[in-house]
């Protein structure tokens, strides 16, 4: 008896395409990674290297199921690091998509996460395989999933900002490629780059619109001093 062969369009996919996610692919609960100092934007793309036992543990059971992951910044206090507690939490971070990653021989990932949408943390449930779970809500920011243009800015002013913050700190950057970027590709990629403090990151996190994001952005360029080696803020 011969075999059928299904075309490709009768084959339904577990999880949607990266651009068919919608709101509603976003499950109630997700897996935490609290990463200080780290930010993923909405359509950003962010490498991480995965070596603790309990993050994974996060990325086999993001890998089995949606692929998604909550990054989270913890707000940072001395007491939290002496004692050994789990720091307190941001509240509002960004779902990332896990769409490459590489097993190494030792049981670690190097995997890149994709910037779906920012979510809001409700409430943390119980750690799972030693990892930290939150239920969120992602309804505040249905705008992430779209293409939504910035307002029109002076893209030269703040290029020119971040020429001089890079150099301040002896810091690098491929500036030919900077300059090629379209402006709202701009807007995701220097936000992510810019060595800022937490607190300066979550800022940026938390601005509403692209807009807002470079107001915030200049701002934090021009005020920028001395660099600052001591604890995050």
């Amino acid at each position: 008896m011969a075999s059928y062969l299904p075309d490709d369009e009768d084959i339904p996919r577990v999880i949607p395409r990266l651009s068919d996610l919608t709101l509603a692919d976003v499950p109630a609960e997700l897996g935490l990674f609290p990463l200080s100092g780290v930010l993923l934007l909405p359509r950003g793309k962010l490498p991480l290297n995965v070596f603790e036992p309990r993050y994974i543990a996060l990325v086999e059971d993001a890998l089995a199921s949606h692929r998604l992951i909550g990054l989270i910044q913890p707000v940072w206090k001395e007491e939290d690091e002496e004692e050994g507690e789990a720091p307190p939490l941001y509240t509002i971070g960004t779902i990332g998509r896990i769409t490459s990653f590489t097993e190494r021989s030792d049981g670690t990932y190097a995997i890149t996460l994709s910037g779906i949408a920012r979510f809001r943390l409700l409430r943390e449930t119980a750690l799972h395989r030693g990892y930290r779970q939150a239920r969120v809500d992602v309804s505040s920011f249905a705008g992430d999933l779209s293409e939504v243009p910035s307002a029109p800015f002076d893209r030269q002013k703040l290029l020119g900002s971040m020429r001089r913050y890079f150099k301040q700190r002896g810091l690098g950057a491929r500036w030919s490629a900077i300059e090629q970027m379209g402006d709202d590709v701009l807007l995701v990629t220097l936000p992510m780059i810019c060595p800022f403090p937490p607190a300066e990151k979550q800022a940026l996190l938390d601005a509403g619109t692209l807009t807002e994001r470079v107001r915030v952005l200049q701002m934090l360029l021009d005020l920028a001093g001395p660099d600052d080696n001591g604890p995050p803020s």
